[in-house]
């Protein structure tokens, strides 16, 4: 996966520095192109090894982990990009999933100061609770706390918190929860269960995934949706659920799922797994001086037009100014940003002229 695909050599130093957070696909994307424009790019990531989701949390056939490094190399051995890794940047208070594998932490109004800009490209690293009786039992987990568990083994950083496990229930019907099911039958689960609260027809992953997931032994569950957990001793033991019946278009358009009355059934499960989303992630809280008031209610960070924080040498890309999406919007979100970035430091280079 080549990041720096529009020089095959680093070129002179332009000798203005720019703070990159977050080494996901939108931030070595942009990093890719900034450096062959002679920048000097030091690079922000929480997790100790780059690539955020792509490393952590899609499954290896989707995107090869040793594709992702080859490009990640290329950037620090050819192109002098610096990886500062384990390093959380925040500005104020919060506490996202993966927190836990940082060793250090930097303030981010200090690279602010420190640097000629700043892109924040840190994805979306906090899942949406159940919001039901007993979704704070120890396994009961949401779909990137379960694959970045897996994954975080499997690259020898630590030991599973899960453990080994045989019946797993996924709750969600978009690709997180395909790929927390996939994965669960890799790990050797006997039993795995997608549910989902609309139908096939709706599930934002689509038909065929779902498909491909049942021809590999998924058991798939539509139109029910989880009522409460199941617990014995603060473990849960299985999920009730209710099941549903589709009413007119909601807010998104599709189907409003409608309970129906006296029509639970339960699953027993030693994991559930929550896959009903994720949102943004900025490294900006609301104590966070004047620009607290660019992250909106849903995490969101406001950017203008040349994806700018106003007023600031910040920028932002990547899913944590559009919410979850797919890499390949992320990717070229991170190209755009970095364009206008660039064409931000030649404007502020001639001024200072």
């Amino acid at each position: 996966m080549k990041f720096a695909f529009l020089c095959r050599q680093r070129p002179s130093s332009s000798k203005l520095r720019i703070a990159i957070v977050g080494a996901g696909p939108a931030g070595l994307t942009a990093v890719g192109f900034l450096v062959c424009r002679g920048h000097e790019i030091d690079v922000y990531e929480k997790l100790p090894i780059p690539g955020g989701m792509m490393t952590f949390a899609i499954p290896r056939y989707r995107i090869p982990l040793d594709s992702v490094m080859e490009g990640v190399e290329e950037l620090r051995d050819k192109f002098g990009v610096k990886l500062n890794l384990s390093t959380k940047v925040m500005c104020g208070e919060r506490h996202d999933e993966g927190d836990e594998l940082a060793v250090n932490s930097v303030d981010l109004l200090k690279l602010v100061e420190g640097y000629d800009t700043v892109l924040i490209s840190t994805g979306t690293w906090r899942s949406r609770k159940l919001g039901i009786p007993g979704d704070d039992s120890k396994n009961v987990v949401s779909a990137l706390e379960f694959l970045l568990d897996i994954h975080v083994e499997e690259l020898g950083l630590r030991p599973s918190h899960l453990g080994s496990f045989k019946k797993v229930v996924v709750i969600g019907g978009g690709l997180s929860a395909i790929d927390a099911a996939e994965e669960s039958i890799l790990k050797g689960a006997g039993e795995v269960y997608l549910v989902y609260r609309r139908t096939i027809k709706e599930a934002p992953a689509g038909e065929y995934e779902i498909r491909r997931l049942s021809r590999l032994g998924v058991n798939w569950i539509e139109l029910a949706a989880p009522k409460s957990i199941i617990v014995e001793n603060g473990v849960a033991r299985g999920v009730v659920f209710q099941r549903m019946k589709l009413g007119e278009p909601d807010e998104s358009g599709r189907p409003r799922p409608v309970p129906i009355p006296g029509s639970e059934f339960e699953i027993d499960a030693d994991v559930v797994v929550a896959a009903i989303g994720e949102v943004p992630t900025p490294p900006i809280s609301s104590e966070c001086g004047g620009i607290g008031k660019y992250v909106g209610k849903d995490g969101k960070i406001a950017v203008d037009r040349n994806f700018r924080i106003p007023g600031t040498n910040i920028f932002a890309a990547g899913d944590v100014v559009t919410g979850p999406s797919k890499i390949g919007q992320a990717v070229s979100q991170g190209l755009r940003a970095a364009k206008e970035l660039d064409r931000f430091l030649s404007i502020k280079t001639l001024v200072a002229r």
